[in-house]
């Protein structure tokens, strides 16, 4: 007669079912990342500095791409339902490559009239959006050189903390012109401060807001409804809507590259771009 040994056979099965759970969750994490994403791309920016009024910003080039392409690639490759580009200056540009570019992939565009700000701009998409239930992720349409191992851990990071809000941050040797994050003695997230709206200390916080977030669609739209624009700009600032979700709900990712999350506002950044990602590829 077989002699058993308990203690093994106990161990091993408790090893296959901690496996099994493993797995399990991995499958339930994927599956509901993919049932629950929309990407909104802000891209209706007038680009002044570009010195071409005929052409959106996001339509310049970087090594032979529209800046646009590199960030609609990226929402598709983090398994996006659904991508909405905002569009508004010379549109038709925008939404006639990307048509022409992806004909296969499920891109909605809304479009912002209006150059209301940020926070205006994803008003826009409550439409399109108005049945989804899930995490909306936004990206900037002139950021082409976030990685999409930067986005992944911004969205794991969402869903492993709970948390109603997630947003990307930087250090900056130079935050001019950029939203800067303020922390409390503790370093938890307090507010984001815009660079115009800011006070003289404030300014030389080098943590910046490079405006790539990924919110809960029902807290988004809710309190998108509550910002209003009493700011030196009157504009709907995005960022507002921090205001309104408890800063323990709100999580923050840091990032190591500056240029992976620089903006490009003139034709001297979109060269800079074009050097960093060519030396990137030559590596």
């Amino acid at each position: 007669m077989p002699v058993t040994d308990t203690n093994f056979n106990n161990l091993n099965s408790a090893i296959k079912e901690q496996k099994l759970a493993e797995l399990m969750k991995s499958l339930s994490d994927k599956e509901n990342l993919k049932q629950r994403l929309a990407t909104v791309i802000l891209a209706a920016g007038l680009g002044k500095r570009m010195k071409s009024p005929d052409k959106p910003k996001v339509m310049f080039e970087i090594n032979g791409k529209p800046m646009i392409q590199y960030v609609t690639e990226l929402a598709f490759s983090v398994e996006s339902d659904i991508v909405i580009p905002i569009v508004g200056h010379h549109r038709e540009k925008v939404t006639e490559f990307l048509d022409k570019r992806f004909p296969d992939r499920e891109i909605r565009y809304a479009v912002q009239e209006e150059q209301l700000g940020t926070g205006h701009a994803v008003m826009q998409t409550e439409g399109i959006l108005r049945d989804f239930s899930g995490e909306v992720l936004i990206l900037s349409g002139d950021v082409p050189l976030l990685s999409r191992e930067t986005v992944k851990k911004l969205i794991r990071t969402h869903f492993e903390g709970k948390y109603l809000a997630t947003m990307l941050t930087a250090e900056f040797r130079d935050p001019y012109g950029y939203g800067r994050i303020l922390r409390d003695e503790n370093g938890r997230f307090i507010r984001i401060v815009e660079e115009k709206d800011a006070t003289e200390d404030q300014k030389k916080i080098r943590e910046i807001n490079p405006a790539i977030y990924i919110v809960n669609s029902s807290v988004l739209f809710d309190c998108l409804k509550k910002i209003k624009p009493d700011n030196n700009q009157n504009e709907y600032y995005l960022t507002d809507i921090f205001n309104f979700i408890p800063c323990d709900k709100i999580g923050t990712v840091s990032v190591n590259d500056e240029l992976e999350v620089t903006g490009v506002n003139s034709i001297e950044q979109l060269r800079e771009i074009e050097e960093a990602l060519s030396n990137t590829l030559k590596t």
